[in-house]
């Protein structure tokens, strides 16, 4: 063993430890944390956060500001004392007119914007009622939307290369189809009787024996008061046409122009667009087009100055609030932006402070009960279906009843305003209305004479609205056509999983529509389990949601846990989930979780879902559930037809006989135009300055982004 060397040795050997005081390094050395006294308060107060800072700066200014009129005002009077015996009144004149000279009209700065699929409602905070806009472009191409597509619409079916001829009307659109059509009207005519309503027992030959021999009758262009106006094109032709305007352009103008409606079934419309930066260039355009000719605001120098309240579905997808959000500051350059839910809109335009909001819509029809202000998380439900659906439903009734007008396509654009015109005027859902009646129209076509068309229809007034509470009777077969082709989901930055809202309702009627699922994935289903934590095993496939609360005490609900592996897994025989969950992380790899599924096209009975959406806000409370089946409000144009709230009310009173007196479908008050009700609550929210905390201004979203969306919404973003 060596021993330890003097100091002396080490020098001679050079070996001696010299120190210069000088650090090995110029960065500061920060020390490990004590992990057992560990502490921080980063990001636990609101001063903290920049949206937090510069609202409390922006209040201290206001107070500073109005502490200065404040004390001009008193100055000033105290010098009008001096010069006037009667200055003490002019004082608090001068007093007044000046605290009153910065206020102008509630909301005069405020643009409300509310985009549907069909329509586009915006104007002032301060107007009493929007203006309408088609939310549609026609834009330069070299064939019109109905050269575009070789088939028409609605879809009739093939014909036999051996029968070039056209097949008869009862067949035109299927057996399958035609066998539905007529079980309705059997149904139809039982109910009828069951009523004490007195129908003709050869009504239906009656309207197809009419509608065969009928014969249109010219009208000069001079001798027709209601000729349209159709669209002149300048020269140079414009490259796009907005709103109205668009939709009168002739279909066989020089150069062709091609219609494009940017928003589909409540969503972006993928289908019809090559790239996401076309898609929301028309929508920007067509925002732009209706601020200054709706609005008169034409100088863009103008719009920093204003704010926007913009209206977004219950059941919105991130990416398209986040591209939304930066068209509006970025583009548009507001001042501030906020955004507020459809739903809840709604109770603000009606008065309500809770109820069951049902928005039937062109396209989509969502409902969401909402409670003291809120919209309850787990009752939204967002159906693919609406208005639309009726009118084409309804002329593919009349032409398996030998329509006059056999021709008629809904892909030219004065065959979609002729039919959307009849629907409005014919279709009810009054069973005292349904009779053979005569009726007439006027096809109107650019450079031709007027033709006037009689024709007799029946129970088809009826029974295309029904549609509503039996939509196979729609054609769903092209709705979710070209899904996620140009807009990705929405994902968490950490986990990569889907990170838009969901809600237990709507996963509820996705499961029950789910279609049967392969034997691979079967195999898969039965070793990982369910991805739906509120699935219940062996749902039928029309959940049983307010009677499963009513009959809990007397029946209990069978645990999740443990639960046997159903033999078929799909809507035909089951709505639920299978076995019990071994691996999460394993089952979101394999399956994702049936409400991001893009494969399901969310279209079920309106009655039904309504019913399904109530019981998940009321989570077991009978109080909660008597309140929110008592106060089902009905908006959007899809309502407007006669006896559809009446009709509602009988089908919601025929599933729940145990609460028929509860069971009631409210109107928006003061004779509100039932299509107007959402943007005149965010109307009305958009004035709401002083306790209005969700605006995001210019300086935060330069800094956060869409980040702020986390602390500026008013829910859960």
């Amino acid at each position: 063993m060596v021993g330890k060397k003097s100091g002396k040795a080490l020098r001679d050997e050079g070996l001696e430890r010299t120190d210069n005081n000088m650090e090995l390094s110029s960065w500061p050395q920060i020390p490990a944390i004590n992990q057992k006294n560990y502490y921080t308060d980063y990001l636990k107060r609101d001063d903290q956060y920049l949206a937090f800072r510069l609202q409390n700066e922006e209040a201290r200014s206001k107070m500073a500001k109005t502490a200065k009129d404040r004390d001009r005002a008193l100055a000033m009077a105290k010098s009008n004392e001096a010069a006037d015996g009667d200055a003490e009144a002019d004082g608090d004149a001068n007093m007044e007119d000046v605290e009153e000279t910065p206020a102008e009209t509630a909301g005069s700065k405020v643009i409300v914007i509310h985009i549907g699929s069909q329509n586009l409602r915006i104007g002032l905070s301060s107007d009493a009622l929007p203006k309408t806009v088609p939310m549609v472009i026609a834009r330069k191409s070299k064939t019109n939307e109905s050269e575009n597509h070789e088939e028409p619409k609605p879809k009739r079916v093939k014909r036999d290369d051996e029968s070039p001829e056209e097949p008869e009307p009862e067949k035109l659109f299927g057996d399958e189809w035609s066998s539905q059509f007529n079980r309705m009207s059997a149904d139809l005519k039982v109910r009828m009787r069951q009523n004490k309503r007195r129908t003709l027992p050869n009504s239906k030959e009656m309207v197809v024996n009419f509608n065969r021999r009928t014969q249109p009758e010219p009208i000069s262009e001079h001798n027709d008061p209601m000729r349209v106006d159709w669209t002149e094109l300048s020269n140079p032709a414009p490259e796009y046409i907005v709103g109205q305007p668009a939709l009168r352009v002739p279909d066989a103008s020089h150069p062709r122009y091609r219609l494009f409606w940017p928003i589909q079934n409540g969503c972006c419309n993928e289908q019809d667009y090559e790239s996401k930066r076309m898609l929301f260039l028309d929508i920007s355009l067509i925002l732009e087009d209706a601020i200054k000719n709706q609005l008169g605001l034409t100088s863009k120098k103008d719009w920093p100055q204003y704010s926007c309240v913009f209206v977004i579905p219950d059941l919105y997808e991130k990416s398209y609030v986040n591209q939304v959000l930066e068209m509006l500051m970025r583009e548009f350059a507001f001042a501030r932006v906020c955004f507020i839910q459809e739903s809840l809109a709604a109770t603000f335009g009606a008065g309500f402070t809770s109820a069951c909001v049902v928005d039937v819509g062109a396209q989509k029809t969502s409902i969401c009960c909402v409670e003291e202000g809120m919209c309850v998380e787990n009752s939204r439900v967002n159906l693919k279906m609406g208005g639309r659906d009726v009118t084409e439903t309804f002329i593919k009734m009349m032409l398996h009843d030998h329509f006059p007008y056999s021709d008629i396509n809904l892909r030219r654009r004065y065959d979609f305003l002729l039919a959307e015109e009849l629907k409005k005027n014919i279709c009810t859902m009054n069973e005292a209305n349904v009779s053979p009646q005569v009726f007439d129209f006027h096809l109107r076509v650019a450079g031709q004479d007027t033709q006037k068309h009689t024709f007799k229809a029946f129970d088809e007034v009826h029974l295309a609205p029904m549609g509503f509470f039996e939509p196979s009777i729609f054609d769903n077969s092209s709705k979710l056509d070209g899904r996620r082709k140009l807009i990705d989901q929405s994902v968490d930055i950490y986990d990569g999983q889907p990170n838009d809202p969901t809600s237990a309702a709507q996963s509820e009627i996705m499961t029950a529509l789910a279609p049967p699922l392969s034997t691979a994935a079967k195999t898969d289903e039965a070793q990982v389990g369910p991805t739906d934590p509120q699935a219940t095993p062996n749902r039928p496939q029309q959940p049983n949601a307010l009677g499963r609360i009513q009959d809990q005490e007397a029946t209990p609900r069978s645990s999740v846990a443990g639960s046997p592996a159903p033999e078929t897994t799909g809507a035909s025989q089951t709505g639920g989930a299978s076995a019990p969950a071994v691996s999460a992380p394993t089952t979101q790899a394999s399956r994702p979780p049936v409400e991001f599924r893009n494969d399901i096209l969310p279209v079920y009975a309106l009655d039904n879902a309504i019913l399904t959406s109530i019981a998940h806000a009321a989570r077991s409370d009978e109080k909660k559930m008597r309140d929110f089946i008592g106060g089902i409000m009905v908006v959007g144009g899809g309502t407007l037809t006669s006896g559809f709230h009446l009709f509602l009310e009988e089908r919601l009173q025929y599933l729940r006989p145990g609460f028929q007196k509860e069971i009631m479908i409210g109107v928006p008050p003061r004779d509100l135009d039932p299509q107007v009700v959402v943007w005149k609550g965010a109307s009305i929210f958009g004035k709401l300055s002083g306790t209005n905390d969700s605006w995001i201004g210019q300086l935060e979203y330069d800094r956060l982004g869409h980040r702020l969306m986390a602390y500026k919404c008013m829910w859960a973003y």
